[in-house]
């Protein structure tokens, strides 16, 4: 796998300074993490999922959640366990069926995306462990809902088993969405609870994922296609104590996944449009950027950008619409690039302050270290741009892929 993976390489070499590195499903886990970008969901139930699954990948998608909580009723649950038991099978056999000469044979998970089950108790991962069989090579892990120390601990002490009985590695994604990080009386004594359980199990803990969509409906709220979840001061609140206490840069933080942006059909728009003109006109690229307005992806695209400057990286998403925007978004810039290697020079170990070489801001060493440090390794992962290209050419370039 690799980011962009999906546009013809001529493409991306005309794109990429450093073009996005390749990674397989046994990477290590500070890879990975960073790796996942936008995470897609898709129920449990759906008849042709094997299919969907291909189809996604070959359309540049790296991860994926496969859910049995709640994108499916109560009445489907069993349905969905076993429709994921004869999907996994499907995907594991059209990949054997692939492959022709004994001697080329690669493992069939290479060419998929990085599969998680999003379960609703501890006893389904066992148990689907169990039921997947030889299958379960292609699984990387577990999304756990409603996470706080109380329900984790069942939760990862499934997880550990279902990897030792196994023998495969197997990570879990914690949601956090639990009314009791919500609400102001509780939040505190709960992110104690959630870093000491995550800290306990830290190898196995890939990411955190944010459940924004339960926090507003504890308070009977949705932010329209026109807001952010920034703009919903409750929810902003929360993602910025999740930062505080879960997100450190000092070794102790976790990937922090953004939240999931509900909006993909045209509807009735209240503000004006929220994407300049100017870098699409720049790039020659009107019709898209009207295209995204009339699909209210504008927002989408202000959120990613306010996720980043909060500490978050990567994104929940729930349409494959969304996908291109996230990755294009991830992309370092030549300028990003430029900073970072400036200031982790090994002649300014000792700190102080230079002049960018965009000649527009000053880098400052020790503080500015962790920030360059995240770049580098986003930038592995997701390349870094030529200096002339924009986000707007990776849009175009991945949507034409």
């Amino acid at each position: 796998m690799r980011h962009f993976g999906h546009i013809p390489s001529a493409t991306r070499a005309g794109l990429f300074l450093r073009e996005p590195v390749e990674f397989t499903a046994d990477s290590p886990a500070r890879t990975l993490a960073v790796a996942l970008g936008a995470t897609l969901y898709s129920p449990a139930t759906r008849p042709r999922l094997a299919d969907d699954v291909r189809k996604q990948a070959a359309r540049g998608v790296v991860s994926m959640v496969l859910c049995l909580e709640d994108s499916i009723s109560d009445a489907d649950v069993e349905a969905g366990e076993d429709n994921l038991v004869r999907q996994f099978a499907d995907l594991a056999d059209h990949a054997a069926g692939t492959v022709t000469d004994a001697d080329t044979a690669t493992d069939p998970a290479e060419d998929l995306p990085l599969l998680f089950i999003r379960v609703r108790d501890p006893r389904q991962i066992t148990d689907l462990v169990a039921r997947l069989g030889e299958t379960v090579r292609l699984l990387s892990g577990f999304v756990l809902p409603k996470f706080t120390e109380a329900r984790g601990q069942a939760f990862l002490e499934a997880l550990t088993l279902a990897e030792r009985t196994s023998g495969r590695r197997l990570f879990a994604m914690p949601v956090l969405e639990s009314p009791e990080l919500l609400h102001l009386e509780t939040r505190a004594e709960t992110l104690a609870g959630i870093a000491s359980i995550t800290d306990k199990y830290r190898d196995r803990v890939l990411a955190l994922r944010l459940g924004v969509t339960d926090f507003c409906s504890a308070y009977g709220l949705r932010r329209s296609p026109d807001m952010t979840a920034y703009d919903v001061k409750i929810v902003a609140n929360v993602i910025a104590d999740v930062v505080n206490v879960l997100g450190r840069s000092d070794g102790t933080g976790f990937t922090v996944t953004g939240p999931v942006w509900e909006y993909f059909r045209p509807g009735e728009r209240m503000f004006k449009p929220q994407l300049r003109r100017s870098p699409f006109l720049e790039g020659r690229a009107e019709d898209l950027r009207t295209a995204l307005i009339e699909h209210d992806l504008d927002g989408l695209l202000r959120e990613i950008e306010l996720d980043r400057a909060n500490g978050l990286l990567g994104k929940t998403c729930i349409h494959p619409t969304h996908v291109v925007p996230v990755h294009a978004l991830s992309v370092v810039s030549h300028e990003e690039w430029s900073d970072a290697q400036d200031i982790l020079r090994p002649e300014q170990g000792g700190g102080g302050v230079l002049r960018s070489a965009y000649t527009n801001k000053m880098n400052e060493v020790k503080p500015h270290r962790a920030w360059a440090e995240r770049i580098l390794l986003r930038a592995e992962l997701f390349g870094v741009a030529k200096e002339d290209v924009g986000f707007v050419d990776l849009l175009t370039a991945g949507l034409a892929g």
